[in-house]
């Protein structure tokens, strides 16, 4: 009986070959890439209004209602985040290549879930849920630079690959 052997490809980096091909050829890369700086946007805009309630008191509606949408914006991309992991690892997550931006993405996740529980069933007052919402925009910030730094190093693997 013959036996196949799969031949290996060696990571140099992030991504072996295959993968960088298949993230290439993803329609999900383009729509991470559309998706990350708007919801940097969108945060960004949060954020000023959260502030600007805690420090002033006024707005409160604004800001509860940008978090929301903040949420809603990180629910789509950790949703198309899985699907493009798929095309490109064969894992909708934990890929190797990405296993601890996952993890603080469920942090990042879970925090802002909590948030909307607590919104949505008035547990926490209007101050204590403005600071939540800054304890999951800390954990997002740290998680933005997490692929900021793999985004640099997909960069950096891509000129010393080029031919």
């Amino acid at each position: 009986m013959h036996v196949l052997r799969r031949q290996r490809e060696t990571r140099y980096g992030l991504y072996t070959e295959a993968e960088r091909r298949r993230r290439d050829a993803s329609r999900w890369t383009l729509v991470q890439a559309i998706l990350a700086p708007f919801q940097f946007a969108v945060f960004l805009v949060s954020l000023a209004l959260v502030l600007r309630t805690l420090m002033t008191g006024e707005g409160a509606v604004a800001a509860n209602a940008s978090v929301v949408i903040k949420t809603l914006v990180l629910y789509t991309i950790m949703v198309t985040g899985s699907l493009w992991e798929k095309d490109v690892f064969g894992q909708y997550l934990f890929a190797p290549a990405f296993f601890w931006e996952d993890a603080v993405s469920f942090v990042v996740i879970a925090l802002h879930t909590a948030y909307l529980v607590c919104l949505l069933s008035a547990k926490l007052g209007e101050t204590q849920l403005l600071w939540l919402a800054l304890a999951a925009y800390a954990a997002y910030v740290i998680n933005a630079g997490q692929f900021l730094l793999k985004l640099r190093a997909a960069r950096l693997q891509s000129v010393e690959v080029a031919p």
